[in-house]
């Protein structure tokens, strides 16, 4: 019990988001009106990605400074998972901006950063399946994944804010105020966040226990 009671409050605050996401009144402003419920999708998705690919990056570093294949496994699993929820992310977000930007696909610069920063770690997927040697692999795919970690923030957060953008909270533009949010939307937002999080790592595990056991098939006992 132990063991799955944080995967059981996964599935009930994610229950709770979706039901009461849906059902909740919430503030009718601009162009957003109903669609502003994308709120309980589209930002807890990023977070739950921003998680992963935290946890990636931090296995990449603990294998270039061990070769121990076990970190490496970690690293490939969290950015497999990860990059899951960045699509996820990104197709949330281009659906909301169909119904108040007028298009799936303006040339928002936030909206064009993240989708190179989703790129890159794509990239760095493509490119584990195109080495065959473990431990090659596992060398070149840990540098690549520290610096994809490292262009993350500045293309997804730091540059987006320092110029306009249709996105809240980028240039001039206010974001996650009392203008355009209330307490009601909180209410839920703060537990999806939690609740997508939290399924992503059940992702993760998941991922990581059948990526040991394919490494154990290979190398039966001498290695992870």
């Amino acid at each position: 019990m132990t063991r799955i009671w944080w995967k059981v409050l996964a599935v009930l605050i994610l229950l709770y988001t979706i039901i009461v996401g849906l059902t909740i009144q919430i503030p009718m402003i601009g162009t957003n009106a109903e669609s502003s419920r994308g709120l309980f999708y589209h930002v807890p998705m990023w977070i739950s990605m921003y998680t992963l690919f935290t946890i990636s990056v931090i296995n990449s570093l603990r294998y270039l400074r061990n070769y121990d294949l076990k970190y490496d496994v970690s690293a490939s699993s969290a950015a497999n998972v990860g990059t899951f929820f960045g699509v996820l992310g990104f197709a949330t977000g281009t659906l909301w901006a169909t119904y108040t930007w007028g298009g799936s696909l303006p040339t928002d610069p936030k909206q064009m950063s993240t989708a190179l920063a989703l790129l890159i770690y794509m990239a760095y997927l493509v490119l584990r399946m195109s080495i065959q040697d473990i431990d090659k692999r596992a060398r070149i795919s840990a540098v690549f994944n520290v610096f994809a970690f490292a262009l993350l923030i500045p293309l997804t957060y730091i540059i987006p804010r320092m110029v306009d953008s249709l996105h809240p909270g980028a240039g001039s533009t206010p974001g996650f105020s009392k203008s355009d949010t209330d307490h009601h939307m909180m209410m839920v937002f703060y537990p999806a966040m939690v609740g997508w999080t939290l399924l992503g790592v059940w992702l993760y595990s998941l991922q990581l226990r059948y990526r040991k056991l394919e490494l154990k098939n290979i190398f039966g006992n001498d290695r992870p």
